[in-house]
């Protein structure tokens, strides 16, 4: 009697490559050890869904089972095994698959990339294994020996591949193996924790929630988490979208302010969903935001903090990104470079600005919460996004000198809408609060001509509008700016107020003089000093040259720095203030020269403690107490003994 024994395994060298890539991956490149388990799920995936497709062009082999992918760790074996049923493999596509590399340019990549680590590179990043088409190699990173255990579908029998990585593998036949592939990982001595259920169930759940097909440890699903972004918006429910936005910011305590749901097919194909949180941690002290958004491929997760995909100041949305047309080859570094990944940002761009439009159209409300949230974050964009700077100078908000309310924010397309007869430019004027910018003189013209004002309290709103320069062709311009072109102011038709108008253009006798006495007075803390044409209620102001800063601008530069010299202002005076007509009369006799100069020096002071500026405070103090005094002695001396 003969007894039948099973054929000896057959051996077959790697190629040469590959015995080289494999010992990169076992010495040099192992510092994110969990990306082994996205790949050999995202592996499993690809499996499943070619016998899905067979499945529906050759319906014979479609016996109704369900699609799934097991793992089983075991943790006193110190084995972990990685099970699917999809499309197996022939021990033709074994030697091809597994003993021959996909792409070429990997081993160089990763040969330079251990190389940089080597001489101490912290810039490289060497923990996105899965991008560089090594995939199942990279159990390698766990495994002192792997086994591979499967069966096609087109045959009844099945094979093991062999191999510890030393440059070698071996095939032989296998039988009472069902349809499918598992792979076996006799696990490293320094890496058991990959045989942990705990451990396995989070990195799964990190990485390969997404999955299409479920994913089960101990009969327990670990990826329960729906795909939302790729099902019609239609389809998906207020509840999974607030479900969904939980999981992506780990906020489950609280609703989205908006989402916007997205999907594109030409020219390169993509889905996402983003969140806009209802509050901005930075506005509570926590610092810049620092997170970014879900980057996908296929439903696997690359990149769980994403930033290159959305500008800076957009940096407070959450969501996902998922795009099937992502080269998937390429380091983060390099995306940055990719046109597809540009093209997409570009979207992503155009459609949030767009989304928070409609937003400010169709629900006023909740656009007022959101900008005051993230307006000080989205405004930033006017400075560094030149191609989208009119679209968001759409978005902003200010309160403005229309009607009673003035928490009312409005954006420039209501203030263009308003605008007088014969008005050429949208002013604004800057200031800490609503009640010190309304004491401001310079408005004096802007309420007699009825001409709306942007009133800046942040004042950044005021670099921003620098930046911005103009809407809608016309120039942006503060109300103390020299360039201020105010249209003709239109008369009463009275005619009594025409007369008094008449009086009051005359030109009070020693006007001149008063102005030669205040030039002398100021000498070089102004410019210039000369009437104004601006002015109907106050009796002076201050103007700020072509190419000054505004005073709130300056106020600002000033406090953060001591030796920030403050610019030289044109000091415009108001000849029919009753002030100034008193002076006038005063000013004929030379023994008032020196009251009308100190006049002088307190009406400029005046308008720097208004401008939020004080230069020299103990001379205010002891002007004032000297026009206190001489009041005073006025009094006493009216009074009888």
């Amino acid at each position: 009697m003969t007894t039948e024994t099973a054929p000896a395994p057959q051996e077959f060298q790697f190629q040469a490559e590959i015995s080289r890539l494999l010992h990169l991956l076992s010495h040099s490149l192992y510092q994110n050890r969990e990306i082994a388990i996205r790949e050999l799920i995202s592996n499993a995936s690809d499996a499943l869904d070619k016998f899905r497709h067979i499945t529906l062009t050759q319906k014979q082999f479609d016996d109704g089972s369900e699609l799934f992918i097991q793992v089983e760790p075991k943790a006193e074996e110190k084995v972990l095994t990685i099970r699917d049923n999809g499309i197996g493999m022939t021990k033709d596509e074994l030697i091809k698959n597994l003993g021959t590399i996909a792409h070429s340019g990997s081993l160089e990549f990763l040969t330079k990339a251990a190389s940089a680590k080597a001489e101490g590179d912290d810039q490289q990043n060497l923990s996105l294994i899965g991008q560089f088409g090594v995939g199942f190699y990279s159990s390698f990173m766990l495994s002192d020996t792997v086994e591979v255990l499967t069966r096609s579908y087109q045959e009844e029998t099945g094979w093991r591949w062999t191999s510890d990585g030393s440059g070698k593998f071996s095939i032989e036949p296998a039988e009472g193996l069902s349809r499918g592939t598992q792979i076996v990982l006799h696990l490293k001595s320094e890496v058991e924790e990959f045989s942990r259920p705990v451990r396995l169930r989070h990195i799964l759940r990190q990485y390969s929630t997404f999955v299409s097909y479920p994913i089960k440890i101990d009969d327990e699903l670990v990826n329960d988490q729906k795909p939302i972004w790729v099902e019609p918006k239609s389809q998906v429910t207020d509840e999974q979208y607030k479900q969904f936005y939980g999981y992506i910011s780990k906020r489950t305590d609280e609703d989205p302010l908006w989402h916007l749901h997205l999907t594109s097919d030409s020219p390169f194909q993509f889905h996402s969903i983003l969140f806009a949180p209802p509050a901005n941690e930075e506005l509570l002290g926590f610092g810049r935001s620092d997170h970014g958004l879900h980057l996908c491929a296929k439903r696997v997760l690359v990149q769980n903090n994403c930033r290159e995909l959305l500008p800076e100041y957009l940096r407070f949305i959450y969501g996902l990104v998922d795009s099937a047309d992502l080269p998937l080859n390429v380091s983060r570094e390099a995306l940055q470079d990719n046109t597809v990944f540009r093209k997409i940002r570009k979207v992503l761009v155009k459609k949030v600005l767009g989304h928070l439009e409609d937003v400010a159209k169709d629900d006023a409300e909740t656009y007022r919460k959101f900008y005051l949230q993230f307006g000080v974050v989205l405004r930033e964009g006017i400075s560094i996004d030149f191609e989208n700077r009119q679209a968001i100078a759409k978005l902003l908000r200010y309160r403005s000198s229309n009607g009673d309310d003035r928490e009312t924010l409005i954006g420039l397309d209501d203030y263009v809408s308003r605008m007088v007869e014969g008005q050429t430019q949208i002013y604004y004027v800057g200031g800490p609060d609503v009640r010190t910018i309304e004491k401001n003189p310079n408005l004096d013209a802007f309420r007699s001509r009825g001409i709306e004002v942007l009133y800046l309290i942040d004042p950044v709103d005021e670099f921003v509008l620098n930046h911005l320069h103009d809407y809608a062709e016309k120039p942006l311009l503060s109300i103390d700016a020299v360039g201020v072109n105010l249209p003709e102011q239109k008369k009463d038709e009275s005619e009594e107020k025409k007369e008094d108008e008449k009086k009051e253009d005359e030109t009070p006798v020693g006007l001149e003089r008063v102005l030669a006495l205040f030039r002398q007075s100021l000498g070089e803390q102004v410019q210039e000093v000369r009437t104004s044409s601006r002015l109907t209620s106050s009796p002076c102001c201050l103007v700020s040259p072509e190419g000054v800063l505004s005073a709130q601008l300056e106020r600002v530069l000033r406090a953060n720095s001591d030796e920030f010299q403050l610019s030289k202002r044109i000091f415009e005076v108001n000849a029919k203030h009753p002030l100034m007509r008193q002076l006038c009369e005063l000013s004929a006799a030379p023994a008032n020269d020196v009251f009308i100069k100190v006049c002088g020096q307190q009406l400029f002071s005046n308008l720097l403690i208004l401008d939020g500026v004080v230069t020299n405070p103990h001379d205010v103090t002891d002007r004032v107490l000297g026009f206190m005094e001489e009041l005073a002695q006025q009094k006493t001396g009216a009074t009888p003994a």
